[in-house]
């Protein structure tokens, strides 16, 4: 089984993504740490009903499919019809939809789409019921997203998943996926780790590089 925020690192970088989860190096910085505050809340297993919806916080959830666990922030629950006892609601609800916390302002991110979609996956075999939509709420801006499993989003994180699959159960001896340098690795926390600058240069460069090494 993959975890689920390795799919996220794998669309936001396919060598980050081999880092974490074939090396086995992290390091923390201001967004990470950031992150772990604002799930603090999520991360507490348990529920609450707010206007006739169960809110499920933190659910462990699974796909034997795709091979990817983990869990969901929050899943907005309605049960089928109304039951007394809450262990019976779980086989019986109509409606499920994902919400996952994020920091940022309220802007759409492929990754994060792409790990939500596959939590509704885990969700629709688990219960089996459609589930078409869920949200991302973003801290920054205290604003919530919704989005829409579309059959394109749906066929973007399953083929994600094959590719991480593939990537992961490589092992350590195949080499890391070479860098894509971007704006946005600045504020990766392997930044220092990756060096991207360096490790995206062209192959041809890269080989010469390890030419004045050889003896």
């Amino acid at each position: 089984m993959i975890p689920l925020s390795a799919l996220n690192h794998y669309l936001f970088c396919p060598r980050r993504a081999a880092l974490i989860h074939v090396e086995g190096i992290f390091e923390s910085n201001e967004h990470t740490l950031r992150g772990d505050i604002v799930h603090e809340h999520t991360d507490l297993r348990g529920y609450e009903v707010r206007q006739g919806v169960t809110l499920l916080r933190a659910l462990p959830v699974f796909s034997v499919r795709l091979g990817l666990n983990g869990k969901c922030d929050i899943v907005e629950a309605e049960p089928a019809r109304a039951i007394s006892n809450f262990k019976s609601q779980i086989s019986n609800f109509r409606f499920l939809k994902p919400v996952e916390f994020k920091l940022g302002r309220r802007r759409r991110w492929e990754n994060d789409d792409a790990q939500l979609c596959a939590q509704a996956l885990c969700l629709e075999e688990m219960f089996g019921i459609p589930v078409p939509r869920g949200a991302v709420f973003h801290a920054d801006s205290k604003r919530r997203r919704e989005v829409e499993f579309t059959p394109g989003l749906r066929r973007l994180t399953e083929e994600a998943t094959r590719e991480l699959h593939a990537l992961l159960s490589a092992g350590p001896e195949r080499s890391l996926p070479p860098a894509v340098f971007k704006s946005a690795c600045q504020e990766c926390s392997l930044y220092e780790v990756c060096l991207p600058q360096v490790t995206s240069q062209p192959a041809t460069l890269a080989q010469a590089s390890r030419a004045l090494f050889q003896t």
